[in-house]
């Protein structure tokens, strides 16, 4: 099973952000077992103005289940080319469930599910061209 930390880490590389707070259940008052002690009770992963925040999950009956996610998270972009490096980062040792390509709709659409079953669906709107004169 993944951690918490291994996979903010690989989101800081993937979205080019900061790890800037992290604490352990071993360092709160809470009562755990020995063996959760050194676990993520809070991560925060800033980046592109916003953050997110994870922790490992010590429910020994969530932490049997498989290694897959029952969401999307949809990421927007204004540069293409970002989403492109983006989506590139985030394949990585995962699998690629629709190409970045236009869509009907004429925006720039693709989706994924990453190396620790988190599913992200990826869109950039086609640039308006300016109407000259």
């Amino acid at each position: 099973m993944v951690s918490a930390k291994e996979a903010m880490n690989f989101y800081k590389e993937c979205f080019n952000g900061e790890i800037v707070n992290m604490g352990r259940y071993g360092d709160s008052p809470m009562e755990v077992a020995e063996s959760h002690k050194n676990k993520i009770l809070h991560i925060e992963l800033k980046f592109w103005g916003g953050s997110i925040l994870a922790s490992d999950n010590i429910d020994s009956a969530e932490s049997s289940k498989t290694n897959s996610s029952s969401i999307q998270l949809s990421l927007g972009f204004k540069d293409p080319l970002k989403m492109e490096n983006t989506f590139n980062c985030l394949k990585q040792d995962g699998q690629v469930t629709m190409e970045l390509k236009e869509q009907f709709w004429g925006d720039k659409f693709g989706m994924l599910t990453d190396k620790f079953g988190i599913k992200w669906m990826f869109n950039c709107p086609k640039k308006e061209t300016a109407i000259e004169d």
